[in-house]
């Protein structure tokens, strides 16, 4: 008999961001962000690599019209690029004023979402677009909200 997760073709989702501040890059998401350290390499010619653990991983996709709604509410306006990361935490505005104050430019405060999150929008180092996110309700309950449910 197989485990749930022996049926799953892919076991880890693991973003690759090449930081040229390595250290401060490190500080912030580590250290700041709270992402505990994994592992950690190095190599000849000063290559070094650290693995972050960020809890459960998921790969969000979304059509151009999603994006840019996504965008109007959060920032009100069109500013992230193809590419943004989000975090999910407990604490959306204490999260946002710590990663603030360790460098990070807030593009959006903490905002209140259709679909129930509060979420705020930073730049942050190695080049990240971020959103720092906070559920305020349940998956049930979002899930209850109109335009919401799964493509399936």
């Amino acid at each position: 008999m197989s485990t749930p997760d022996e049926d799953r073709p892919v076991r880890q989702l693991r973003l690759v961001v090449e930081a040229d501040d390595y250290e401060a890059a490190v500080a912030f998401y580590r250290d700041v962000l709270g992402l505990p350290e994994q592992a950690a390499f190095s190599g000849g010619d000063g290559a070094r690599v650290v693995i972050l653990d960020a809890g459960r991983a998921t790969l969000e996709i979304a059509n151009p019209a999603q994006k840019k709604m996504i965008d109007e509410v959060e920032v009100g306006r069109q500013v992230a690029p193809k590419i943004r990361v989000a975090f999910e935490v407990d604490d959306a505005r204490g999260t946002t004023e710590r990663l603030v104050s360790a460098g990070a430019a807030e593009v959006a405060p903490p905002t209140v979402t259709p679909w129930e999150s509060l979420n705020s929008r930073l730049d942050a180092p190695a080049g990240l677009h971020i959103t720092l996110f906070q559920e305020l309700q349940t998956l049930e309950e979002r899930q209850a909200l109109d335009g919401f449910g799964t493509d399936a």
